[in-house]
């Protein structure tokens, strides 16, 4: 069975503490939005996948209440920065499998100041953390210095790759400086700033090489988006709003992540590998056939490692795409038209269905000024440490 989603929504994603508001407020905002944009009542949804990270159990509940009070059921998503992705799967698999003909998948985050620690539960002891085993390895290859500890774990995987590839720091920066370009047409985004690659390469050093810009921000915010079943778009006459499904795919850690004590595997690179491989088989598309990427750029170089993942350049190759344009307007594909998580913002619980929104208006042509011509096939990347990485191909 074939699933769609046919209407998103999503808050403008602030600097915690920027607005007066609750997380519950945050995510009506978007819920209500993606209803209306789908042209549905809340009385039509079945189920209810919420995702976020640092609130307390039921918060999910506490959100969705504030859309209606229908005894729906409600689940609870946590699954460090591919919350929000994981809540969609679980949509996508409610309708795919026959359970329910609507589904809304929401996430939302309200953060506190301050650099993001080493996942969402790690706490101050990374001996009992969920990611101790990934931290470990890059202790043994790099130490474990006083930065923070996420920019340290990436910023690690950018040496080895410049090390292992020659990859330099102005191609790392150009990263940055490219999101930043494309968030200045996006009003849901953090920052609107544009900056040169010498600005991004003289801001604050976070964990050589990585600067400030080019690393993610912790934000407010929510998204969500209305999947349905196929028989439910053509009983509501859905068929101008629906974007396909085409096929979805979550890996975890293997030993592949850790058998080589590299962090550039340790942060994900063979999740993405295995997802994109899945992806692409099931829907008889290869990565030619995209148009449109949003990808999980939490630093600069997890963009790098991406490209190279989902079989967009060779291996090691990744600096000199970006260098040659090849992922922004007038290139091969254009990644990242919102901003990304670097510009736009990453509110964890929010940051996958965000993607899926940016898509969705990419896809039909929604987008403005940030629009990618021509768009039909769009790819969401979204990966948490601990792991898990979801790779979604949309098609409309």
């Amino acid at each position: 069975m074939k699933s769609y989603i046919v209407g998103v929504g999503m808050t403008k994603f602030e600097k915690p503490e920027s607005r007066d508001w609750q997380y519950w407020d945050m995510a009506k905002e978007a819920g209500t939005a993606a209803l209306a944009d789908a042209g549905i009542a809340y009385d039509q949804v079945e189920q209810v996948p919420v995702g976020y990270c640092f609130q307390a159990s039921t918060a999910g509940q506490r959100a969705a209440y504030e859309l209606g009070l229908t005894g729906v059921p409600v689940y609870n998503v946590n699954n460090n920065c591919a919350t929000g992705s994981t809540a969609l799967m679980m949509a996508r698999q409610f309708v795919e499998g026959g359970i329910s003909d609507c589904v809304l998948a929401l996430g939302f985050e309200k953060m506190k100041k301050g650099a993001l620690g080493g996942g969402a539960d790690a706490g101050s002891d990374f001996k009992t953390s969920p990611v101790a085993r990934h931290y470990g390895i890059m202790a043994a290859g790099h130490g474990f210095e006083m930065s923070p500890p996420t920019a340290q774990i990436f910023g690690n995987a950018a040496r080895e790759h410049m090390e292992r590839y020659g990859t330099t720091a102005a191609q790392l920066a150009m990263v940055g400086a490219k999101n930043h370009r494309h968030s200045a047409n996006n009003p849901n985004a953090q920052f609107q700033d544009v900056y040169t690659v010498d600005e991004i390469l003289g801001a604050k050093p976070i964990h050589a090489p990585l600067t400030k810009l080019q690393c993610s921000p912790t934000s407010d915010g929510a998204a969500a988006a209305v999947v349905v079943s196929e028989r439910f778009v053509v009983r509501h006459g859905l068929h101008d709003k629906a974007v396909e499904i085409v096929a979805q795919a979550m890996t975890t850690d293997t030993e592949a992540s850790f058998a080589s004590g590299s962090c550039i595997d340790v942060v994900g690179k063979p999740m993405t590998q295995a997802a994109g491989r899945r992806v692409f088989s099931a829907s008889g598309l290869g990565i030619e056939d995209v148009d449109v990427i949003e990808l999980h750029d939490c630093f600069s170089i997890n963009e790098l490692l991406t490209y190279e993942a989902l079989g967009m350049c060779e291996e090691g190759a990744a600096g000199k795409l970006v260098e040659a344009g090849a992922t922004t307007y007038g290139g091969r594909w254009v990644v990242n038209p919102s901003g990304g998580l670097i510009s736009k913002g990453h509110p964890l619980g929010a940051t996958g269905l965000a993607q899926a929104a940016e898509l969705v208006w990419q896809l039909r042509g929604q987008a403005g000024p940030r629009q990618v011509p021509r768009a039909r096939v769009g790819l969401a990347h979204n990966i948490g440490l601990g792991g898990a990485a979801v790779v979604t191909l949309l098609r409309r």
